[in-house]
């Protein structure tokens, strides 16, 4: 049953993804263009997001497990520092650069976008980058 809820949830999210024209890098770089011709649409979808998140978040304090009997696996982290920042704002040049972030180019790249192909390469990349990076930290 966890597995159907996932996949439906992955669908609905998907499919407001592309509702909402997230998944249009052209329209996501219009809204970010905030001294040209600033698209204000996306402000919408992202405060209809962070209400429903904060909706969310707010029961999920009040309860240990989710309805299917899944235990809820909330960040651990409360502090700011150097690693968070550094990533925040690589990943606001690369959505910046590309239009795209790891969402939205999932359902770019189901749809045959082939900017979102480059772009999961490259995220592809990133990612073994940090993996690589964190072993050689270690002892």
């Amino acid at each position: 049953m966890l597995v159907l809820t996932s996949l439906l949830a992955g669908l609905v999210f998907g499919f407001g993804l592309i509702l909402s024209g997230m998944a249009d890098p052209a329209k996501v770089l219009g809204f970010l263009d905030l001294t040209g011709r600033w698209d204000p649409s996306l402000a919408l979808v992202m405060g209809g997001a962070v209400a429903v998140a904060s909706g969310a978040f707010f029961l999920v304090r009040r309860r240990s497990m989710s309805l299917l009997g899944a235990a809820f696996k909330l960040p651990a982290a409360t502090h700011v520092d150097a690693r968070l920042i550094g990533g925040s704002l690589l990943f606001g040049v690369g959505w910046g650069i590309a239009g795209f972030c790891p969402g939205p180019a999932l359902v770019a790249l189901g749809m045959g976008e082939g900017k979102a192909f480059m772009f999961g390469l490259a995220m592809l990349a990133g990612m073994c980058l940090f993996e690589i990076l964190e072993l050689l930290k270690r002892p």
